[in-house]
């Protein structure tokens, strides 16, 4: 796949997302049903986790090691995030369109989430976590963070059950492109812990 910026925010500015397959090779994907996690009052976490939050033990950054919130990510036994496809993800965050969401316990990078900030949406790529509860600080407190920036659509892609622990729900295809339409038209700014 060439490395077009804008015909990559094009695709996903149209609903689809980029995936590799078993044999490495890169294309666009598109489901008929999308995993989005609630930016309302349907958005929960377990109580244990509130304990943890209280602690405020985590820190959060934005982009502080992005490169290695995109490794961590990529580090599993089966991954759809192919050295190319890391290569797109650093050519959009220097372009200004993908973030890492950082949790940090100290000067060690707890977990992370990698996504794509067009208009107000957040489109979550994949997330990782090195110290227990790393990602699920992340989730909490970037949620957080969109509802503050105005955003309007947090989409997780697929499901899991990880992702259901927060209130992640389905939706039809056609009903997320209506919700995709309105947050590509909201000016919401993801950049700057503030």
């Amino acid at each position: 796949m060439e490395l077009d910026i804008s015909a990559i925010i094009d695709g996903y500015a149209q609903g689809y997302f980029l995936m590799a397959n078993d044999n490495g090779a890169l294309d666009w994907y598109s489901s008929r049903q999308r995993a989005i996690i609630p930016l309302d009052e349907r958005f929960r976490y377990p109580k244990s986790l509130q304990r943890i939050l209280n602690q405020e033990r985590f820190s959060v950054a934005i982009n502080r090691d992005f490169k290695s919130v995109v490794a961590g990510c990529a580090n599993r036994e089966t991954t759809w995030i192919s050295p190319q496809l890391r290569e797109i993800y650093w050519a959009l965050y220097e372009a200004g369109w993908a973030f890492s969401f950082e949790t940090w316990l100290g000067d060690e990078l707890a977990g992370g989430i990698l996504g794509i900030a067009i208009g107000g949406a957040f489109i979550g790529e994949s997330m990782f976590f090195r110290i227990p509860d790393g990602s699920k600080v992340a989730m909490v407190k970037l949620v957080e963070r969109l509802r503050s920036r105005g955003f309007i659509l947090f989409d997780a892609q697929m499901t899991n059950p990880h992702l259901e622990r927060f209130g992640a729900y389905l939706i039809k295809d056609q009903e997320y492109q209506v919700l995709l339409r309105q947050a590509l038209r909201l000016p919401c700014a993801f950049d700057r812990l503030n």
